[in-house]
């Protein structure tokens, strides 16, 4: 189960990251309308997420690879998960239990990468 969970974070930021090139709007809907030059940040976030991952894989990058993973995701969480369960509560959308429970799914991503930062 260990090695599984060590070969599932690297696949989950991989394909997360592959995913804002196959499907570009489904991140635009995410995106807070005062962040300018969506698009290009969607491929630039997507290009992070594959490299993040590719580099949690071998040992030597690992460390700075998790704690970057870290700061992306606390960035994140401030810059679009927060508002965008603010305003989908205010705008009574549909989706806002999908908002809420991502908030805490980002506390256990944080943990998870954070246990990368430690020796195996």
């Amino acid at each position: 189960m260990r090695k599984f969970l060590f070969w599932l974070m690297p696949a989950i930021y991989i394909i997360a990251g592959i995913y804002h090139f196959i499907n570009p709007e489904f991140y635009n809907q995410l995106m807070p309308s005062w962040i300018p030059f969506h698009l290009p940040l969607i491929y630039i976030s997507g290009v992070a997420e594959i490299l993040l991952g590719v580099l949690l894989i071998p040992e030597s990058t690992r460390k700075i690879s998790a704690w970057l993973i870290i700061a992306m995701l606390i960035v994140f969480f401030f810059l679009i998960h927060i508002p965008m369960t603010i305003i989908f509560y205010q705008s009574h959308n549909p989706h806002l239990w999908i908002a809420i429970l991502r908030l805490p799914l980002q506390f256990y991503l944080i943990w998870w990468a954070w246990k990368f930062t430690r020796k195996r």
